[in-house]
């Protein structure tokens, strides 16, 4: 008991002399006076227990046997708490130090995967990308090029947390160091493919599309690395299609060709590329159909491409609670005069 003063175990003594003799609440507010002191001065609990038993056993000498094995009872469960309050305490700063570093790394995968959103001549470009936790473990990327062209990617890391940010920068930075006559999507995630599977984990492996949208031929060319399907949509007929694809999610193998498929472009057409947190939406803890997605869509076709965007994530976030399980990114290019 060297780290209480004298005058605390005194007073500690006299208010429970005090409080067995009248049961008064000026004791009780003492004791709470004392209690300050015994935190300031980082008292454990077991310190105060044996504070308590010898104070009792000062003023009653005579304390029966079966009181005073009681109070070591006591002592020993103090001793064992205040250990478990110990570990509790380191565990609790170690989990501070945790979320301060992934906040610290969510800042940066922001600042280090920004996109935005470039202006390309008859076309109208909507995206929204929301990570269901700090860590966004999807990503997306416009590339704009001297002639005019839009490259875009949208991807899905299979694997989230800052592994998963450092892989997304790894492409980002890889897709914008390829000249631009390499950014035919087949060739682009040819290279990507084996960028990550040299260089990522074999538990980590991505899913990505990369599209090229041709504002001469008003052709969009894309190629798909294991990817959720994208949609077209024909205004003509007012009718969404699938964009089927086939490709082997990046890193998986070396080598890998990828295909390359194409859509031509009307007036009032849509693309629309999404990542599995849009279709794994849940409600009612049952997976929505994507047709709900397209309906969602259609009902806003006549907005503004982010606009789109923007209610068909309002749109789930109520559905589901505003609690995303899941990264959410969509994006729509839409063909103009």
């Amino acid at each position: 008991m060297g780290k209480v003063v004298h005058s605390n175990i005194e007073n500690y003594k006299s208010l429970l002399k005090n409080y067995i003799a009248n049961q008064d609440e000026q004791s009780l507010y003492g004791v709470d006076m004392v209690s300050k002191s015994f935190l300031k001065n980082n008292i454990l609990p077991e310190e105060i227990v044996n504070l308590h038993i010898q104070v009792l056993q000062e003023l009653y000498p005579d304390l029966s046997e079966d009181i005073k094995h009681s109070m070591d009872f006591l002592l020993e469960a103090m001793i064992s708490y205040g250990i478990k309050q110990q570990e509790i305490q380191t565990l609790k700063e170690q989990q501070m130090a945790i979320k301060s570093e992934i906040s610290v790394a969510a800042s940066m995968q922001e600042t280090l995967l920004k996109a935005d959103i470039p202006s390309i001549d008859g076309l109208e470009i909507g995206a929204i990308s929301v990570p269901a936790h700090q860590m966004n473990g999807d990503y997306y990327h416009f590339v704009k090029g001297k002639n005019g062209t839009l490259g875009l990617a949208i991807a899905d890391v299979i694997g989230k947390g800052i592994p998963a940010a450092l892989c997304m920068s790894m492409i980002k930075y890889a897709i914008d160091s390829y000249p631009e006559e390499s950014m035919a999507p087949k060739m682009i995630l040819e290279n990507l493919n084996r960028v990550v599977e040299r260089n990522v984990d074999s538990s980590m492996f991505i899913t990505m599309i990369y599209a090229q949208y041709l504002p001469q031929s008003r052709r969009l060319i894309f190629s798909s690395a294991g990817h959720e399907p994208g949609y077209y949509y024909n205004k003509a007929n007012d009718r969404f299609e699938e964009l089927k694809t086939k490709g082997l999610a990046l890193g998986v193998l070396p080598d890998v060709q990828y295909q390359e498929y194409r859509v031509d472009l009307d007036q009032d057409d849509m693309v629309i590329f999404l990542t599995d947190g849009v279709t794994e939406c849940r409600e009612e803890g049952q997976f929505i159909e994507v047709d709900e997605v397209l309906d969602v869509i259609k009902r806003f076709k006549d907005h503004p491409a982010q606009e789109i965007v923007n209610q068909v994530y309002k749109h789930f976030e109520r559905l589901q609670g505003f609690q995303l399980r899941d990264d959410f990114t969509l994006i729509i290019l839409r063909k103009k005069v």
